[in-house]
């Protein structure tokens, strides 16, 4: 006779008259894939204790285990004696349970032995020499560290940054999608919406305008990575709050300790962090990067289509005049690349200085990983890298600030009016920018315990 496992979701009452689950969480039970196992899944912003309990009548009920939620999600596995009786199941969650256990490092995190390498990457030799090397942005105050990033990354991570601790940086800035948001605008803590697409971040740390956002209203990456969490639609945090929260957390200390020398959480040591984590994200593995290192000789790993997308990519009036060097960012300049013109559009960096000449002028990311960011533009308006190909083969409209890359030697509007077989060309070289490590690199991913 089979067992017969019954999956039950209870509360205990506690000291208190009417149980309730904390806000946004909820349980779930499932049969366990392996023989006598059951799996619980407790989704909990509050990242709070619980304890497992079981039943061989619904009146003598017997703790399993207590398990602590550590950022918003935990999923685990309960074994059972096999058995022909009946067995239930439920969750216990009271106040006094709270002070059982705790998020430590040990136990918040999951963290490699050896630590990551974040201060000291292997770069290709041109990284280190003129054009590349004068587009950094990295400050002296601020320079990466291991350490520094390494609290980078578990702060990105953390949902704990956000109001109602339910979205995280990572939440619109996603590893899989060249840490972009495949949504055309982002969903915030409330479920209100962006108003312009999230960048990807790959090689932020050779911006050499050092400017962030798509309108650059933020003067250092220092700067923008505390906006989204004060943003209203975004994380709708205050910086008093969020220190008064990430100093409660005992691995938080333990963390800002081993950075900064003292227990302190404050909000410019986590601006720091959090600024170190994302120029630690780095691409430099692509088939472009490999090709490279034979000059781009079409062979097993370099393709004739490619190498024909690469010259006219790098043609005089190209793309590579606003996506210039190995990082494909613009230099000193920003630029206006003739996607609409009329009144009431996105003025971009117009709309922070006040400047007529600044209108529809915006940040230039890096092209690397650019087939991972789709939608496209600082709007998310193109799906694919043929929509944008498109869109300057013939679509570019002429407005007053036009950057000069776009303009014919007359002062006309360059169309170029790519043939399929060019347009084709051009997206592969494009994709060949792809480094599939950093979609999959432990090194960038979310270090939380989900107790999988």
């Amino acid at each position: 006779m089979k067992s017969r496992l019954h999956l039950l979701l209870a509360l205990s009452v506690a000291t208190v008259a009417q149980a309730q689950l904390p806000a946004g969480s909820s349980i779930s039970f499932a049969p366990g894939a392996v023989a006598n196992t059951s799996r619980v899944t407790i989704i909990d912003p509050g990242d709070h204790v619980w304890t497992l309990q079981s039943s061989p009548d619904l009146v003598n009920w017997t703790n399993v285990q207590n398990y602590k939620v550590h950022n918003g999600r935990l999923d685990c596995t309960t074994a059972h004696a096999p058995s022909t009786a009946n067995l239930f199941y439920r969750t216990s969650y009271s106040d006094a349970l709270q002070s059982t256990l705790s998020s430590t490092l040990a136990t918040a995190v999951n963290l490699p032995v050896s630590p990551y390498d974040y201060d000291n990457p292997t770069l290709p030799a041109n990284f280190a020499v003129p054009p590349i090397s004068n587009q950094s942005n990295m400050p002296v105050t601020n320079v990466t560290t291991d350490a520094g990033a390494k609290l980078g990354r578990i702060l990105f991570y953390d949902k704990r940054l956000s109001l109602n601790q339910t979205v995280s940086c990572s939440s619109c800035h996603q590893q899989a999608h060249g840490f972009s948001d495949p949504d055309r605008f982002s969903k915030g803590f409330q479920g209100g919406r962006t108003d312009r697409n999230s960048m990807g971040l790959s090689n932020a740390r050779w911006y050499q305008r050092q400017s962030f956002f798509w309108d650059e209203r933020s003067a250092t990456l220092e700067d923008q990575v505390l906006q989204p969490i004060q943003n209203a639609v975004e994380m709708g945090m205050t910086l008093p709050d969020l220190v008064t929260r990430l100093g409660a957390e005992p691995f938080y200390v333990d963390l800002f300790t081993q950075v900064f020398g003292t227990p302190g959480v404050t909000s410019d040591r986590i601006s720091k962090a959090l600024a170190q984590f994302v120029r630690s994200i780095i691409s430099v593995n692509s088939r472009f990067d490999t090709a490279r290192t034979t000059n781009f000789v079409v062979g097993a790993n370099w393709t004739q289509s490619e190498e024909r997308g690469r010259q006219i990519f790098n043609a005089p009036g190209g793309c590579s005049a606003c996506h210039g060097t190995d990082n494909f960012v613009p230099g000193p300049n920003i630029f206006n690349n003739g996607l609409e013109n009329f009144v009431g559009m996105d003025l971009g960096k117009g709309a922070i200085t006040g400047v007529a000449a600044d209108n529809g002028k915006f940040k230039v990311g890096s092209l690397r990983n650019i087939e991972f960011t789709a939608p496209y533009m600082h709007d998310g308006r193109f799906a694919t890298l043929e929509a944008v190909v498109d869109f300057y083969s013939t679509q570019v409209v002429d407005h007053p600030n036009l950057s000069p890359p776009l303009r014919t030697p007359g002062g006309g509007v360059r169309r170029p009016n790519f043939n399929a077989q060019e347009k084709a060309d051009l997206v592969n070289f494009l994709k060949s920018l792809t480094d599939t490590s950093l979609a999959t690199n432990p090194k960038f991913s979310d270090p939380f315990n989900y107790g999988y």
